[in-house]
């Protein structure tokens, strides 16, 4: 009885996050309404199929269509393995191609909650312009790197903007995956100075264009990057299915050219390090 209650306080709850009604799920799970009350009241307790047309319906992740099955009774159906075991090899191929094509520009890969996963030369050059070498290992999450006070933020002239429009959308995934840790991110974020009241404010319109560039300055260097977000088609992985791949491009030729130079410095550099 305890799991049933479990599967039907979160069948309800994810219900009414998608802002859905009994007869709409319903609809969406081809079942019928009269089912879906009595699943939200614990009196029938579903199937594994009903439970995987319910998480279809409500458009769960993959891990949360996981949890929903473990409240249900049912093992979970999505596999869950590290980024580097052998399994993900094709897709690590396919991050390492993508990556070395976005040479001499910036490209990422993260995670659901922005920790960086793999960056190329482009990336790494760019973040040890702006704050110094970056420490082997070291941990780095570029939603707090962005939004924080020291890291980013001083040489990122329209923060105000930026961080404006790159919470909503971290508000947008809190929502979407309905997870403690998205929501613990998204509470950490509001709470570095002045996020909060960027967030109150209507801000000023900028009228650049169709794309809201990010505009750094440091030692009298401008660069104005946009970026692009990418995600794996048909993953079948939650890991895979929760990485973003972030690419970076210039806004203007002056940028472009800064990135190539650096790029080219770093291969002189190596050649001068080959050569006796």
């Amino acid at each position: 009885m305890e799991r049933q209650s479990t599967f039907a306080s979160r069948l309800s709850r994810w219900r009414k996050k998608r802002a859905l009604s009994q007869l709409q799920l319903a609809f969406a799970a081809s079942c019928s309404q009269r089912h879906v009350s009595f699943l939200e009241l614990g009196r029938t307790q579903p199937s594994r199929e009903m439970v995987l047309r319910l998480s279809a319906a409500l458009d769960l992740p993959f891990r949360q269509s996981n949890e929903l099955l473990l409240a249900a009774g049912f093992a979970p159906v999505w596999s869950e393995n590290n980024l580097d075991a052998d399994a993900l090899a094709p897709a690590r191929q396919a991050l390492d191609y993508m990556l070395a094509q976005q040479e001499p520009f910036p490209a990422v890969v993260v995670d659901r909650r922005w920790n960086l996963l793999q960056a190329n030369l482009g990336a790494v050059r760019l973040v040890e312009f702006l704050v110094g070498p970056i420490e082997e290992g070291a941990a780095i999450n570029l939603a707090d790197a962005l939004v924080g006070p020291d890291v980013l933020r001083p040489y990122l002239s329209n923060w105000e903007h930026v961080v404006a429009y790159f919470v909503r959308t971290i508000e947008a995934d809190a929502t979407a995956d309905g997870s403690s840790e998205t929501a613990a991110l998204l509470e950490r974020l509001t709470g570095y100075p002045g996020v909060r009241a960027v967030l109150s404010e209507i801000l000023p319109a900028i009228s650049e264009g169709p794309i809201l560039p990010m505009h750094f300055k440091k030692d009298g260097v401008r660069l104005s990057l946009f970026t692009s977000i990418a995600t794996l088609g048909t993953p079948q992985d939650i890991t895979l299915q929760e990485l973003r791949i972030e690419s970076f491009f210039p806004m203007d030729a002056e940028t472009g050219r800064v990135f190539r130079d650096w790029a080219a410095k770093h291969v002189e550099a190596g050649r001068r390090r080959r050569c006796p």
